[in-house]
């Protein structure tokens, strides 16, 4: 298969792919910033740093850089137009575009009977204030668009809190807030590729956020039958056949989704449950190509 990987040649994840398809496969990087598309009365071509993307059998999503608004919407049209053309691509453009919104996720989230955080989203600093007040005057403040952990925030004093978020509305931007939920220092992130779950515990007893590149410890988990019933759930809602979902356990005994991510890392999962998911995530990609 000719696989063509949205992301740098320079990542783990690259170079982890190469090695599990040991030849089987022909797998060639190319970036979002590097995308061109040529539209005439007789068709159109898609191409990154001189690749045809439309001659690849499958196009694998490693990465959805920042951008504006109008690259956003590019980038999203690109993978519609890719998919249009009959090729796969993974995550779907419908399952990344809506996983990058996260007021769509947890909406997704809600319907599909998945607890989640109360979030509030508003756009002026006033009305930041009073959702600051409702929701106990402690919160997490999130980008509404990206991904990785960028720009996430927890806020609990009243002058801070007043400070940015008047900067976000000056930008122009949204206010996402969510309630701050209590925990352990643990969470639970669960990976779908297709049928399968994988799981692992991220505990960081030093910093409220438990990514792993925040000094968090990976440790194997069990995932039982309701966590991968819960893990199928908001993979579906959100329509990803590859996600990262992340459960977390509150103080209060009840297990909150938290987020979904379309570009799911596996490097600590890996490493933790000493499997090869890059084979795994190859076996999907073949798996959907038949």
């Amino acid at each position: 298969m000719n696989i063509a990987l949205l992301g740098s040649s320079a990542s783990w994840y690259f170079h982890d792919l190469v090695r599990a398809a040991a030849g089987r496969h022909e797998i060639t990087a190319v970036t979002f910033k590097d995308l061109w598309s040529d539209v005439c009365s007789t068709g159109s071509t898609l191409e990154s740093g001189g690749f045809d993307l439309k001659k690849a059998d499958c196009v694998l999503v490693r990465t959805m850089p920042p951008g504006t608004l109008e690259q956003v919407v590019f980038r999203m049209d690109a993978l519609a137009e890719l998919e249009a053309a009959g090729r796969l691509v993974i995550n779907p453009p419908r399952g990344v575009e809506a996983a990058v919104d996260k007021y769509l996720t947890t909406m997704r989230l809600q319907r599909a009977g998945l607890l989640v955080p109360r979030t509030i989203v508003c756009q002026t600093a006033d009305a930041g204030m009073a959702a600051f007040a409702s929701l106990g005057g402690d919160v997490v403040m999130k980008p509404l668009f990206g991904g990785e952990g960028r720009g996430i925030t927890r806020l609990a004093d009243d002058g801070l809190a007043e400070r940015a978020f008047r900067m976000i509305e000056q930008l122009g931007g949204v206010l996402y807030l969510q309630q701050f939920v209590p925990h352990e220092g643990c969470d639970l992130r669960l990976l779908v590729i297709g049928r399968r779950v994988l799981g692992i515990r991220r505990v960081n007893k030093l910093d409220w956020r438990t990514n792993v590149s925040r000094g968090a410890k990976a440790e194997p988990l069990e995932v039982t039958p309701e966590l991968a019933e819960m893990a199928h759930q908001a993979a579906a809602a959100v329509g990803l056949p590859l996600a990262g979902i992340d459960l977390l356990p509150g103080r209060d005994g009840r297990l909150y989704a938290i987020e979904v991510n379309a570009v799911p890392g596996w490097r600590a999962l890996a490493a933790a449950l000493k499997i090869d998911v890059a084979r795994m995530v190859l076996e999907l990609v073949e798996s959907s190509c038949h």
